[in-house]
């Protein structure tokens, strides 16, 4: 056997060694980074593995509050894992929120908060540590808590008509009561100004029953607050409801029509509570969220437990979140504005 090898063959051979030599790293890094995205798929086919963090931006016992644990009860039934309430209040929602917005984009922590985080924060506050377009993944708006326009039994009028008319003639005799500059009544009151055409005085209380009693009690002419906070007032006679400031109707209050039905589309004002996540969030998590809320929604025992606490449940998804986010922030900053409200 010729055991004789050429000089040109064993340079081939060595420089073919050579390139196998340089492709092996690169070899084992397309390796690991084919493992990693395998294991990051395999642990969004799998969540969730372990309990589910819902930060409340309020207090325990607000409507936020309750729409949070009526919906962590019957989401962990469904996604068999527990859902914590982490209730995280202060700076107008912005501590809460902001939380969210810099946890880790793994679907473990989420965020249940009213508009003002969405929409009215980014609207009327020039710097804030999170922009929830950019920094939130929405997944559904559940339920919307309607505003009702009140006035008290010993005020003149029984119809939006009636107030419009009284203020156009006395601009900004007629009073409301607001919880402050940029507070939800507050904003109401200026759409309802701005579409009647007309001058109110909003008057800042503490909180609802400061503002209801100071309506009842003839110290100010109108209020502007949640159907659950005015209805029992409504039926007892203490209070008159002159519209609903929301889309909708309220089912607490059927008879009472909204202030678009009355001529006043422009007026619309809602309150609305919706899940959200980390941007970033991988998007079968976010898609398997999304189912889950929504097929929550459908319980009938959730829905009354919500109506009952005076608010509309709804299954609204993430492009008509991130739609209605977008609009109310340009809304919004427009009527600030034009009205000079500048938020506490």
């Amino acid at each position: 056997m010729n055991l004789t090898v050429s000089r040109r063959t064993v340079g081939l051979l060595l420089g073919a060694c050579a390139v196998l030599g340089a492709q092996a790293p690169a070899f084992a890094q397309d390796t690991q980074a084919a493992q990693a995205t395998q294991a990051a798929k395999d642990a969004q086919n799998a969540w969730p593995e372990r309990a589910i963090k819902l930060v409340v931006p309020f207090p325990p016992g607000g409507g936020t509050d309750l729409v949070a644990r009526a919906m962590g009860q019957a989401l962990s039934e469904r996604l068999g894992q527990p859902i914590v309430i982490d209730n995280k209040p202060g700076a107008a929602t912005i501590i809460g929120t902001d939380a969210v917005a810099k946890a880790a984009p793994d679907g473990y922590t989420l965020l249940l908060s009213g508009s003002t985080s969405y929409s009215v924060n980014p609207a009327l506050r020039a710097k804030l540590p999170y922009d929830p377009v950019r920094d939130l993944a929405p997944i559904a708006i559940v339920a919307r808590t309607p505003l009702v326009l009140v006035v008290g039994k010993g005020t003149p009028f029984h119809s939006v008509a009636e107030l419009v008319a009284a203020a156009k003639a006395r601009p900004k005799s007629i009073r409301y009561a607001t919880f402050g500059s940029g507070s939800g009544p507050h904003l109401a009151g200026e759409l309802l100004a701005l579409a009647a055409g007309i001058q109110l005085q909003d008057i800042p209380y503490k909180g609802s029953s400061q503002g209801s009693m100071a309506v009842i009690g003839g110290e100010i002419e109108v209020g502007i607050d949640t159907v659950a906070a005015v209805a029992p007032h409504v039926r007892s006679g203490k209070l008159r409801a002159l519209g609903i400031v929301g889309a909708t109707r309220s089912s607490m209050l059927p008879e009472v029509r909204t202030l678009a039905e009355q001529g006043l589309p422009d007026a619309t004002f809602d309150a609305w509570y919706g899940f959200a996540a980390p941007a970033r969030t991988p998007a079968p998590v976010v898609d398997k969220l999304a189912h889950a809320v929504t097929a929550t929604m459908g319980n009938a025992a959730l829905q009354a437990q919500l109506r009952a606490q005076g608010m509309e449940p709804v299954a609204i998804g993430a492009a008509a979140f991130r739609a209605q986010m977008e609009g109310e922030i340009s809304r919004y900053r427009a009527l600030a504005h034009r009205a000079g409200i500048a938020a506490e």
